[in-house]
Parts: structure tokens; C-alpha cells; sequence
């Protein structure tokens, strides 16, 4: 998602999508831990998103 897209969105769902992302790159790292890893990018682009998000919630105050 892009930083426009992701301003649009409540707080609430800030959150939810955090958790979610969290969730994908500590999978994404047990993946690469244990060589099972197709796409290395990926890793990247989630800790990406994972602070732009954060990113967001500090300007807001939140």
C-alpha cells in the first residue's frame, strides 16, 4: 500500500494491518532461517510497509 492509501485508514485498522505485517515477516524470517525462503524481496518490502505505518501513527499522535 501506498502512504496515501494508508492515511485514508482509521488508527484501528493501522494497527490490525501492523499486526498483520509483523506477523508475515516473522514468518518470512523463520522462512529464510530454515532455507525455505523463494522470494528474499519480500522481507524488504515488509519491514517498508511495517515503518511506514509506523511512520504514520507517530505523526498522528497515535
Amino acid at each position: 500500500m501506498s502512504a496515501t492509501e494508508l492515511r485514508k485508514l482509521s488508527d484501528v485498522d493501522l494497527n490490525k494491518q501492523l499486526d498483520v505485517l509483523a506477523e508475515e515477516g516473522m514468518k518470512l524470517r523463520f522462512q529464510k532461517a530454515t532455507m525455505q525462503l523463494s522470494n528474499s524481496a519480500r522481507i524488504k518490502k515488509v519491514r517498508g510497509e511495517i515503518a511506514r505505518i509506523k511512520t504514520i501513527l507517530t505523526e498522528r499522535g497515535a
